[in-house]
């Protein structure tokens, strides 16, 4: 496939694929539950496209992804762990606050990104987490990766927190569902927006609405299906569909707002 740094758009026409290879940007993944899927195959349209971000952000199902490539796993290398998930493989009640103990979830990610700390990030890596009792966001960018990772993906009731410096963190969406916690005001960001609603926030909530700020471009894709710790099946259709919306969004050219897709316009 052509390396779209290599074509300048004719005025008036750029397009997102464009805008994306113009110039370093911060690839910042939105927190959405199981999505973990789609984020792969967002990012595995931009690796096709050799779109390679300067920055990696997210909290939950953005930083399970994110520290995936950060960690220098290919996209495709994601896509194949991800088609292959058994629940079984984090699957690990016990007692605490959380069905989940995390033990298995963290194995699991250790095993794959093969790295231990921020530092061996082949790429820039920031992840957020909430702090519950100062009901704060925290940005992890440094220090052991994998706890981090299990902070921010500590979904309330599902899996239990992670302890850092003696303190707990649960799930990053909680208070920063954007993963924009690591990013200043006016940084070129592209942002990949989850288009689900979490079943505790309302439908004015602003954590489900797309940010709109200088230099940011968010990508949208609706209709892609839902997953569960139980249910997986959904992953694979919704990864395939976050692949093929993603290749569209990329030739779409911008009009000064997010671009949006909705699954099912371009054929499978």
């Amino acid at each position: 496939m052509s390396n779209p740094t290599a074509v300048k758009p004719p005025t008036g026409t750029v397009t997102l694929a464009h805008w994306l290879a113009e110039a370093p940007f911060t690839l910042t993944m939105s927190s959405g539950f199981f999505s973990f899927f789609a984020h792969c195959g967002m990012a595995w349209a931009l690796e096709e496209h050799a779109l390679k971000p300067a920055k990696i952000t997210g909290s939950s199902a953005g930083a399970l992804i994110g520290c995936c490539l950060a960690s220098g796993r290919s996209a495709m290398e994601i896509r194949d762990l991800l088609l292959t998930l058994k629940p079984h493989q984090f699957w690990d009640p016990g007692w605490g606050w959380g069905l989940l103990k995390g033990e298995r979830f963290r194995a699991l990610v250790r095993e794959f990104i093969a790295i231990e700390q921020f530092s061996e990030c082949r790429i820039p890596l920031a992840l957020s987490a909430y702090h519950a009792r100062s009901r704060t966001t925290r940005v992890f960018l440094e220090g052991p990766l994998v706890d981090a990772v299990h902070a921010s993906c500590a979904v309330p009731l599902l899996l239990q927190p992670a302890r850092i410096d003696n303190r707990l963190y649960w799930d990053g969406g909680i208070a920063d569902r954007h993963g924009l916690a690591a990013t200043r005001l006016g940084e070129r960001v592209f942002y990949h927006h989850i288009a689900s609603r979490s079943p505790w926030r309302r439908r004015s909530s602003k954590a489900l609405q797309v940010p709109e700020r200088p230099n940011l471009q968010a990508l949208v894709i609706s209709n892609l299906p839902r997953s569960s710790p139980r249910d997986l099946g959904n992953g694979p259709i919704a990864l395939e569909l976050a692949y093929e919306a993603t290749l569209q969004a990329l030739d779409t050219v911008l009009e000064g707002g997010p671009v949006e897709v909705t699954t099912g316009e371009r054929g499978r």
